[in-house]
């Protein structure tokens, strides 16, 4: 992946908006979209993702200087957040709902069984 390229991935996105990115970028797999669009272009594009996701979410991991050499943006519901760890992006996962953390796949459930 070249200095320049960025990454958009949408899920559960409204219908246009994956022939919107096609102007610009590649979409190599579903919902996933590949290109070197500049800064103008992508300040554009994300405006108009971020505005037009509604229920569904979308992703942007373009170039940046820091230390990984890019940043993510991200917009929707129950998305992941970007979080800063000693200068480093990590992604934050969502709670799940009523604000109840994520469980994990070793914990016992209510009958007794593990998972």
């Amino acid at each position: 992946m070249s200095a320049a390229t960025t990454v958009v991935v949408l899920i559960a996105a409204p219908p246009g908006l994956r022939g919107h990115l096609t102007r610009w970028f590649i979409e190599v797999a579903p919902g996933v979209f590949v290109g070197s669009p500049n800064t103008r272009i992508r300040d554009g594009l994300w405006k108009v993702l971020a505005e037009r996701i509604h229920d569904g979410q979308a992703v942007m991991i373009e170039p940046a200087r820091t230390e990984q050499g890019w940043t993510v943006r991200t917009a929707g519901q129950d998305r992941w957040t970007p979080t800063d760890f000693d200068g480093l992006t990590l992604m934050s996962r969502p709670r799940g709902s009523a604000g109840q953390p994520w469980t994990t796949a070793n914990q016992v459930k209510k009958n007794g069984m593990i998972t």
